[in-house]
């Protein structure tokens, strides 16, 4: 049996009435991976025939990007991976147009060709050789991933989608396609090998891990991971079932609980270390201090007082902070709190010169003992060298 390359005649005869029969791929969509050949009516209608036995001088339509079989019994007897038309001649032997993969078919159509006998019911089988695109991935349970940024292992799960390429389609359909059926989707297939993608792209994540890849950048370094997909892969789908991955597309990667928790506390620390940053912190920290304050029970006085004391404490422990900032910042709650005071019926007032509830003048402040100075970091009153309350010396007049 062989296949005949054949001359369209495009000046006056339509496609009918040059062949008396045309077979054609039936309906290949882009998820579609295999299907027959159905033939088209040679009345010039162009609707699909109900039979799809080939007999001897059928003509066949391959089009670009397609692969055609001509089988008998589940047996291969001629095949051809070039577009245009093929007369069928069962007088002569099988043509074997290889085109694009060259010689690495024949090994293959030597171990799943019919045998040598005479056909008796032929029928057209297509496989498609586009990227067949949009196969959806993710990953059940948490990957394990060390990154050098971090020094920590981090847990993430990925989505995305990917496509496969069929390279070799004779080794694809002995070994991919059931041979019950005339059509075949991606989705037919694809959940036998799901299991095996992801155990290959949990390997090309450890493989990036160890060149030291941040885990952030993943989502925009497809291109490396489609090639340690196929890496990973290439013995298993490529040399044994004649297709590959073609590309790799991660649209989410989404980390576990944990790993987030640890993710931010070491950028926190990260961002702390620099002095800049530090010192925006502590200055954002001590407004929104001051700012509450007026809500404090205890009242406004006591709230700015204990402002002034945490930053003599946070000074005297050295927590890296500058001391003139801290004695601003004190000097600000000690003119804030200077307006408040207690009458002696008890009552406490904030502003004024005359308590709210009884009227009385406020009382003259105490005469401050002799040698008596007010600490600039907490603004107690002190006597000796050193404030008794947070260890300010004494400054210098």
């Amino acid at each position: 049996m062989g296949l005949i390359q054949a001359v369209v005649n495009s000046v006056g005869k339509g496609l009918g009435e040059q062949w008396k029969e045309v077979f054609e791929a039936d309906n290949m969509s882009d998820k579609t991976v295999f299907t027959k050949g159905v033939p088209v009516r040679t009345d010039g209608s162009n609707k699909r025939g109900s039979s799809d036995i080939v007999t001897n001088g059928s003509t066949i339509h391959v089009y670009p990007n397609q692969f055609m079989m001509v089988v008998d019994g589940g047996k291969v007897v001629d095949y051809t991976a070039e577009e245009g038309y093929y007369t069928v001649n069962n007088s002569s032997a099988p043509s074997l147009f290889n085109g694009q993969f060259k010689d690495t078919l024949k090994d293959v159509f030597g171990r799943i060709q019919y045998g040598g006998t005479n056909p008796q019911k032929q029928q057209v089988f297509f496989i498609n050789l586009q990227e067949i695109k949009g196969i959806k991935f993710g990953t059940p349970n948490p990957l394990n991933y060390f990154d050098n940024f971090y020094n920590a292992e981090l847990f993430v799960k990925s989505f995305g989608e990917y496509s496969v390429k069929i390279t070799n389609p004779l080794l694809f359909y002995e070994q991919v396609i059931p041979k019950n059926k005339d059509r075949v989707e991606i989705d037919d297939v694809n959940d036998q090998y799901l299991s095996e993608y992801l155990q290959a792209f949990s390997a090309a994540m450890n493989r990036m891990s160890a060149e030291g890849k941040r885990i952030s950048f993943l989502a925009s370094m497809a291109p490396e991971l489609s090639k340690h997909m196929q890496q990973c892969l290439d013995e298993d789908w490529n040399q044994n079932r004649g297709f590959e991955v073609d590309h790799v597309g991660v649209t989410s990667i989404s980390y576990t609980q944990e790993s987030q928790d640890l993710i931010n506390k070491r950028n926190q620390a990260a961002m702390l270390s620099d002095p800049n940053l530090r010192e925006s912190y502590v200055q954002q920290t001590i407004a929104e201090g001051i700012k509450a304050a007026g809500s404090n029970e205890a009242g406004a006085g006591g709230a700015f007082m204990g402002v002034g004391l945490g930053l003599g404490a946070m000074g005297t422990v050295g927590a890296g902070f500058s001391q003139t900032n801290a004695q601003m910042a004190a000097q600000q709650a000690q003119q804030q709190a200077a307006g408040g005071w207690t009458c002696e019926c008890g009552a406490t007032n904030q502003q004024g010169n005359f308590c709210s509830m009884c009227g009385k003048a406020k009382p003259a402040p105490a005469p401050a003992a002799a040698g008596a100075w007010f600490c600039p970091s907490c603004g107690t009153q002190n006597t000796g060298n050193f404030c008794f309350k947070c260890g300010q010396a004494k400054p210098q007049m």
